[in-house]
C-alpha cells in the first residue's frame, strides 16, 4: 500500500491502511516521511531509504541534522520483534558524517561534528538568526520592498552589529502564486536582533515600504 498525504486524504485511510499492515493483510508499504515516526510493527525487518540526498541537499542549515533524525527514527522501524532488522540507504554521498552516524546510531559524534560546522559558519546556536520572507504576485513589487528594507536594515546595522544576507530568491522561490524573496540576518544576541528588526521595520514603513507582503520569523523552524 501507499502512505503519503495525497494517499491518506479519506478520513481513517490511514488507520486502515496501518491495521492492515498490522494483521499481515499487507506485506509492503511504501510512503513519505509519515512512515518513520512512533510505529510498532515487530514482524518489519526491512526498511529502505531512497533518495536520501533530497533531505541533504536542502538549502537549510538543519539539512544535516533533519537527515541524520529521520534516518535514525525509521530505522527503528526494523527488527523491533524477534526477527533481525536490516536497513538499506540510497546514496551518492554514503561517506557523509550525517549518514555515517546515522548508520552506527552515534548521537554524540554526529553532534560533534555538526556543531563544528555551526560554529564555523555562524548558525544558531552560535548567532540569533531572523528570516525575512517578502512576498507578492507582481515580482517587480516584492523586489522593490524588499530593496527598500534591505537599505533600512543597513541603515540600523551602522555599528555593524548583525549580518546581513540577501535578499535573494527564496529556496521556493514561487509559492501559490506569489514570488517570493528572502533575507537573513545574524546578530550575536536576540536583543541586539531585536533592536535591529524594530528600527528597520520602523524606518521602511516611514520609506513606504508595504509591510503587509513582509514576513519576520525569528528562530526560523526551515528556511524553505
Amino acid at each position: 500500500a501507499r502512505v503519503d498525504r495525497d494517499s491518506t486524504r479519506r478520513r481513517k485511510s490511514f488507520e486502515e491502511t496501518l491495521l492492515e499492515f498490522s494483521e499481515h493483510k499487507l506485506d509492503m508499504l511504501v510512503g513519505t516521511q509519515m512512515l518513520a515516526k512512533g510505529h510498532d510493527f515487530p514482524n518489519v525487518t526491512l526498511v529502505g531509504v531512497v533518495s536520501v540526498d533530497a533531505g541533504l541537499a536542502l538549502p537549510d542549515f538543519r539539512s544535516a541534522e533533519r537527515t541524520f533524525q529521520l534516518l535514525t527514527q525509521v530505522a527503528g522501524r526494523a527488527g523491533r520483534g524477534l526477527l533481525q532488522g536490516r536497513v538499506i540507504i540510497q546514496t551518492f554521498y554514503p561517506d557523509h558524517y550525517a549518514l555515517q552516524h546515522a548508520c552506527t546510531q552515534s548521537y554524540e559524534n554526529f553532534y560533534a561534528e555538526e556543531i563544528r560546522f555551526r560554529k564555523k559558519l555562524g548558525y544558531p546556536p552560535f548567532v540569533a538568526l531572523a528570516s525575512i520572507l517578502v512576498h507578492h504576485a507582481n515580482y517587480n513589487y516584492a523586489f522593490d520592498n524588499a530593496q527598500i528594507l534591505k537599505e533600512c536594515l543597513q541603515n540600523a546595522n551602522s555599528e555593524r552589529q548583525a549580518r546581513i544576507l540577501g535578499p535573494a530568491p527564496a529556496p521556493l522561490p514561487r509559492l501559490k502564486g506569489e514570488h517570493r524573496l528572502q533575507m537573513l540576518v545574524k546578530a550575536a544576541n536576540r536583543k541586539k536582533l531585536r533592536e535591529l528588526l524594530d528600527f528597520g521595520l520602523h524606518e521602511a514603513q516611514e520609506k513606504f515600504c508595504d509591510l503587509r507582503c513582509v514576513n519576520v520569523e525569528i528562530d526560523p523552524v526551515n528556511l524553505l
